[in-house]
């Protein structure tokens, strides 16, 4: 893996994402440690409908601190807990060979490390990257660090991979929604007002688009915008669904 002069990883651009995507990469029996994440789907959600006339739904664990991922899964106005996740991050980003790979494997070992002390609830794990000529942006850290990463993506298009996964009853239900930002061309200041007004340091990209982060860009492609804060609520509404709990 090559290292960006600031000390990024730098990984090689991937090609082919349309400016619309939007997919289900895995539904399926858990995977062996050894066998990698995102094999291609196997089954239909819909046939692991469970009876809720004879069952409670399952309990959803929600494997994140983040109060921007609880504040969206709250928008259903279903019941759920969250936990910490228990994985290193930085050993994954370490070995990783794409960002959407990094991503769907984080989102993976957050759910996957919360398995054991939750047996049969559902657990959503999720993590989010985004790519610009091959190097991942990862949460700035600082204010000097944000307007570093704002003043790479001004007057340009890059990557947002928002990737997450569903544990329950030994399947695993993955999904990844890649969304094409362009940033308007900006100056130093405007993106200094900017990082002074919504302190984006812990957002992958530098930017909460929740927030004034609106302001900053030209156009966004997606299916779903609420991927883009964090989770994609039009897939997890349907999948959770299909799991046994009512959404609404």
């Amino acid at each position: 893996m090559e290292t960006h002069p600031d000390g990024v990883p730098r990984i090689a651009p991937e090609r082919s994402a349309p400016p619309r995507t939007c997919e289900v990469s895995y539904v399926g029996p858990m995977p062996p440690p050894s066998a990698g994440v995102g094999p291609p789907p196997l089954s239909s959600p819909a046939t692991r409908r469970q009876d809720r006339s004879v069952s409670s739904p399952p309990l959803l664990v929600l494997a994140s601190t983040s109060p921007y991922r609880k504040g969206l899964l709250a928008r259903l106005g279903i019941p759920f807990i969250t936990a910490a996740p228990d994985c290193d991050e930085d050993a994954y980003k370490a070995c990783a060979t794409s960002p959407r790979g990094l991503a769907e494997s984080l989102a993976l070992a957050k759910a996957e490390s919360l398995r054991a002390t939750h047996p049969g609830a559902v657990i959503l794990g999720g993590d989010q990257v985004a790519t610009l000529d091959g190097d991942i942006l990862g949460k700035p850290g600082s204010r000097e660090a944000a307007l570093d990463q704002l003043e790479r993506l001004a007057g340009r298009t890059h990557l947002l991979v928002t990737a997450v996964a569903l544990l329950h009853d030994g399947q695993l239900h993955q999904h990844t929604d890649l969304a094409r930002l362009t940033m308007r061309p900006l100056t130093r200041t405007q993106l200094e007002r900017y990082v002074a007004a919504d302190d984006p340091v812990d957002c992958a990209g530098a930017y909460k688009l929740e927030q004034r982060g609106i302001t900053l860009f030209s156009a966004i492609h997606t299916v779903d915008h609420s991927a883009i804060t964090g989770l994609p609520l039009l897939w997890l509404t349907g999948m959770l669904s299909a799991l046994g709990i009512d959404v609404p």
